[in-house]
């Protein structure tokens, strides 16, 4: 399961779960009898908890890496109904009711926004932005700096580091003559062609919202890319790119101009 893949509408319905369970402890009806919804178990477990129930199906939908099925649905949609089902029973019990106790009216509220928030998340941007930031990337050492641990960056452990003023890598020469007792350089390919560059993996940023597309060429694209967050790009593919997530999910990113690299 991973954490980073919850979004701010997942945050909420974390929140308004846990507003419910409170409000099951509190009172029901404010009369002389100090009740509860654990004094019946229709309550307590069919609608309170039923509502923590659909909350948490939701939350667990999201943190898997792979959908997850009941009876041919996804567990986010049969939470969700869930959810909507106890804010629909709540709400006709509230209107029911002449001495509404604070736990009758406080589990509404929490399931109308539990409710809300699992139908809402994955309509709303705002409410898909991710709920645990992504860590930055470690930035490019400065000239002269001892090289920081990662790749892709300029300085990165196992790269070729010029030497100015001390003493000639090996192979060098002076005049264009080779030193006594160094290899001679293997000659050019035939017709000066000149082998491509390897791909380094390299940080970068979009300046706008962009779709990133699965690997298997599918049209419909399986995420978005936002400005603002740092993407590791890991590989070239054609004239895009194939990009790492903070989730660890990997997608094509086709349009890369203007892109800003770390």
């Amino acid at each position: 399961m991973n954490i980073r893949s919850l979004t701010r509408g997942d945050g909420v319905v974390i929140g308004a779960a846990v507003l419910l369970f409170i409000a099951s402890f509190l009172r029901l009806y404010d009369t002389y009898l100090n009740q509860n919804a654990w004094d019946g178990l229709g309550t307590g477990l069919g609608v309170y908890m039923g509502g923590v129930i659909g909350a948490a199906l939701v939350v667990v939908q999201r943190c898997l890496p792979q959908p997850r099925k009941v009876a041919g649905l996804e567990l986010g949609t049969v939470g969700s109904a869930f959810t909507v089902l106890v804010a629909w029973i709540l709400f006709w019990t509230l209107v029911d009711s002449t001495a509404a106790g604070s736990g009758l009216v406080l589990g509404f509220i929490a399931a109308l926004v539990l409710a809300g928030a699992a139908i809402a998340t994955p309509l709303v941007p705002a409410l898909q932005a991710a709920l645990v930031p992504a860590p930055k990337p470690v930035a490019p050492h400065p000239y002269g700096a001892q090289p920081q641990d990662g790749y892709g960056y300029p300085g990165a452990p196992g790269a070729p580091q010029p030497s100015y003023g001390g003493q000639p890598q090996p192979g060098a020469s002076f005049g264009g003559q080779p030193q006594p007792g160094q290899p001679t350089p293997a000659a050019a390919p035939a017709g000066g062609a000149q082998p491509a560059p390897a791909f380094s993996p390299f940080w970068f940023a979009v300046p706008a919202p962009r779709p990133l597309f699965a690997e298997d060429s599918a049209p419909t694209p399986m995420a978005e890319l936002n400005p603002g967050v740092w993407y590791l790009a890991v590989e070239q593919r054609g004239q895009g790119l194939l990009t790492e997530m903070q989730d660890g999910r990997r997608g094509v990113l086709r349009d890369t101009s203007n892109i800003q690299r770390g």
